[in-house]
């Protein structure tokens, strides 16, 4: 993957200590950004990007040559207006778009694979933070992400409680459960399974193991949906054929679906990053950080909140976004909530879903309003 053309980069010269014990310096974020910073400089969103996702957040990626993963919610007078907000998105570390990850060389010049250091979501937030120094940017007017997007936005605002003035995670949860890890570990056994992965040194052997990463797209991707919104979609409709073929082949549209959805999501995305992410979020626990007191960890932020789940969304269900609204009513935080009605699943933040779009609009231009 060739991760060098049109890629705004920022080199982080100062040292960085990761929850691992290993410290890095001199080390790329990719970053790219939408819209204008205005004079005071209070106009600045900054959003995080979910496990698959990237710092080019709409419009056209010059990667992929495909829309940006949030063109729905930002751009020219949509719910992320960037004719109002300037809007900031970096490459999580451990990323492959061009922040630091095991896709790069070591100070030996070997690709690092998995003798990268194992990253968490708190690094990836303390890498990001750079990005405010570079602007100049004193306070962020808002921060907002879905998934793990919004576990950095939780851990952002813990970490750095004066730096935003609005705080929106969507369709996220404050620590894994045990389900969530589960599916992630099938994703990451998949991977190392297929021959092609050599330990992880496949791009020297270079192999791809891409049948490995297909099968953990394929099982990640049907946790993103929903029940409903799966059978309304396919049910047991078969692919291109009167019936069935009595073989391995994809009889049923769904089959071929996933299938797709695999092979696509190969041809951008980097195996050992699909591992070390998926490890971040698993090792994610914002309470466990202040020994088991989820409320701990806002004490400190005067931050304005509102919270976003989806009433289809099984992987992050409505309960565990609740969770964070009740450890932020614990202290007297100013935090709003809404459930969104959408039959399709986890997902549903990143699609046309009017009711989503339309609440993140109003908070957003109203708190504007009130800036």
């Amino acid at each position: 993957m060739n991760t060098e053309k049109n890629i705004k980069t920022l080199i982080v010269k100062k040292p960085l200590k990761l929850d691992c014990g290993k410290t890095i310096k001199d080390f790329p974020i990719a970053y790219e950004t939408y819209g204008s910073l205005n004079s005071k400089k209070d106009n600045a969103i900054l959003v995080f990007h979910a496990l698959t996702g990237d710092q080019f957040v709409t419009g056209i990626n010059p990667m992929t040559n495909k829309e940006g993963w949030w063109s729905y919610a930002v751009g020219p007078d949509k719910a992320i207006d960037t004719n109002k907000y300037f809007v900031i998105c970096s490459n999580v570390i451990g990323g492959c778009m061009g922040s630091y990850g095991p896709s790069h060389k070591d100070p030996d010049q070997k690709i690092f694979g998995t003798n990268f250091p194992v990253i968490t979501i708190n690094d990836m937030v303390n890498a990001q933070y750079n990005l405010l120094d570079h602007f100049g940017i004193d306070k962020l007017f808002s921060i907002t992400g879905g998934s793990m997007g919004g576990m950095q936005v939780l851990q952002f605002i813990s970490n750095f409680p004066d730096k935003s003035k609005t705080v929106i995670p969507i369709a996220t949860t404050s620590s894994h459960s045990a389900q969530n890890i589960a599916f992630n570990e099938l994703g990451r056994q998949a991977i190392t399974a297929d021959s092609n992965w050599k330990d992880g040194n496949y791009t020297s052997n270079e192999t791809n193991p891409g049948k490995g990463l297909a099968v953990a797209r394929m099982a990640a991707h049907i946790t993103y949906l929903s029940k409903k919104g799966l059978q309304e979609k396919f049910g047991r409709k078969l692919q291109e054929r009167e019936d069935l073929k009595f073989g391995f082949d994809a009889d049923f549209q769904i089959e071929s679906y996933l299938r797709y959805q695999g092979s696509v999501f190969v041809d951008r995305f980097d195996a050992n990053s699909y591992l070390y992410i998926t490890r971040a979020m698993d090792y994610f626990d914002l309470a466990k950080q202040f020994n088991g007191n989820l409320s701990e960890a806002f004490i400190n932020t005067n931050a304005k909140f509102f919270i976003i789940s989806f009433t289809s969304d099984w992987l992050y269900p409505t309960q565990e976004n609740k969770d964070i609204v009740i450890a932020l009513n614990s202290i007297g935080a100013d935090v709003g909530f809404v459930e969104i009605e959408s039959d399709k699943g986890h997902d549903s933040f990143l699609l046309d879903v009017p009711d989503f779009l339309n609440a993140l609009k109003n908070f957003l231009d109203k708190s504007y309003e009130e800036n």
